[in-house]
């Protein structure tokens, strides 16, 4: 059994102080914690970095030593059809609470007029501009890349994807000629994730500095305006993971509260950076791990991360239905239904666009009629507070998905699966 670590290296720890260290500065001075906003931008880019060469490596390796192609086609429909009905149901929920709650009920006198100040409309009419480039059509053009290479430097999930999966069919149809090549990869892969155990390190430089920056610059005097939403998708967020994400991980025979304690560490940095792209390869070696197979880990979770995202459709469903109760515009339940139906579909176009959440928030409400666009004013301010909330359910519901996803294909028994939890859980889970 392996020495346990002192508390004061143990990397979930040092995030979590650095976070309330960062929340300390930005309160009490708000002038140095802005200017920390370089640590937090530097890690994520660092994070970026490695992220398209181990999607690629782990991808490539995955399919083309699968054998079975007809197995990839089957999970590759059965994860679609998952993201789908969860990522419903998240919205249906968030439409739910927002009803019944009301948050923005009143904040508009009735018969008056939303007015938002110059600087706080322009920036709801940025995100509106930004909207446009979500269409069906340019999304699907989105994902092929200008060149092979391009896809890694776009940083865009769905183009390396694409790529990763053209490269392993045709080295899969080398036969015996593609073998060193897929080792060379392997080692490839090994090499980026040694990389990035160097990279993690400096993790709580970059949560303290995320942290300060974000209290420094928006103040907690943000949050008292609007805390009744925020406490509402914070609430939603917090029982979908619980009830719906635990329901369908009790299922499939595991506790869903085990899985988070095994991926403590990668929820505690996104706590730290409100983004979930630096916990991505984190996810990918665990997933492996834990027991899951190479080729479904490198399906599901790059494809999770822009099309099952269950954060993303809880703030969208209760934030439109928000501005509509602060601007006093009617909405019946067709109209929420539509809404709903809307929601399915602009939160698809999030892959690779920075402030995603705002940009679909913007994109569904020019699909709705009477939602004036300057209401995104409102959100501007707290945006970033939530946007830790939306990135953590999004990767909870992305690592539950790829566990299920194994299970589905018998690759992970729950015996296999429940021992390894404990295995983590005591420090004694062997590498992939």
């Amino acid at each position: 059994m392996p020495a346990r670590k002192p508390w004061y290296k143990i990397l979930y720890l040092q995030v979590l102080l650095a976070v309330a260290a960062g929340i300390v500065v930005g309160w009490l001075f708000p002038d140095w914690g802005t200017s920390l906003k370089p640590l937090g931008d530097g890690f994520i880019k660092l994070v970026k970095m490695l992220i398209g060469p181990i999607i690629f490596c782990t991808v490539v390796h995955g399919i083309a030593s699968m054998g079975d192609l007809k197995k990839l086609g089957r999970t590759g429909l059965k994860a679609l059809l998952y993201f789908e009905v969860v990522s419903t149901i998240a919205l249906v929920i968030g439409l739910v609470v927002v009803n019944v709650l009301q948050p923005g009920a009143g904040l508009t006198p009735l018969g008056g007029t939303f007015h938002a100040d110059a600087s706080a409309a322009d920036a709801g009419h940025s995100y509106s501009d930004k909207a446009h480039a979500l269409s069906a059509t340019e999304f699907v053009l989105n994902i092929i890349p200008n060149t092979l290479f391009s896809a890694f430097v776009s940083g865009d999930l769905l183009q390396v994807l694409l790529v990763a999966a053209l490269v392993a069919f045709a080295i899969a149809g080398m036969g015996e000629r593609g073998q060193l090549l897929l080792r060379g990869i392997e080692y490839g892969a090994q090499v980026f994730f040694g990389v990035m155990h160097i990279v993690v390190k400096a993790a709580p430089i970059g949560a303290f500095g995320a942290m300060a920056y974000t209290v420094g610059a928006h103040g907690v005097g943000t949050l008292n305006k609007l805390m009744l939403l925020m406490a509402g998708i914070y609430l939603t967020s917090g029982l979908f993971i619980i009830l719906v994400l635990g329901s369908i991980a009790w299922w499939c025979g595991f506790s869903i509260f085990r899985l988070l304690a095994y991926l403590k560490d990668e929820l505690f940095l996104i706590l730290g950076t409100s983004s979930s792209e630096p916990a991505l390869p984190g996810l990918i070696e665990k997933m492996q791990r834990l027991g899951c197979s190479k080729a479904t880990v490198g399906l599901v979770v790059p494809t999770g991360y822009s099309f099952n995202l269950d954060g993303t459709n809880i703030y969208m469903a209760m934030a439109a239905v928000f501005l509509a109760q602060a601007t006093n515009t009617p909405m019946t339940l067709g109209a929420q239904i539509y809404l709903l139906l809307i929601a399915m579909i602009t939160s698809k176009g999030a892959s690779g666009v920075t402030g995603a959440g705002f940009i679909t928030l913007a994109a569904t409400l020019q699909a709705v009629p009477g939602i004036p666009v300057e209401s995104l004013a409102l959100l501007v301010g707290i945006d970033r507070f939530m946007s830790e909330c939306r990135a953590l359910t999004n990767f909870i519901g992305n690592s539950v998905a790829t566990v299920v996803l194994s299970r589905w294909e018998k690759e992970l028994s729950p015996e296999t699966l429940n021992r390894n939890l404990q295995l983590a859980r005591t420090g004694n889970l062997p590498p992939a």
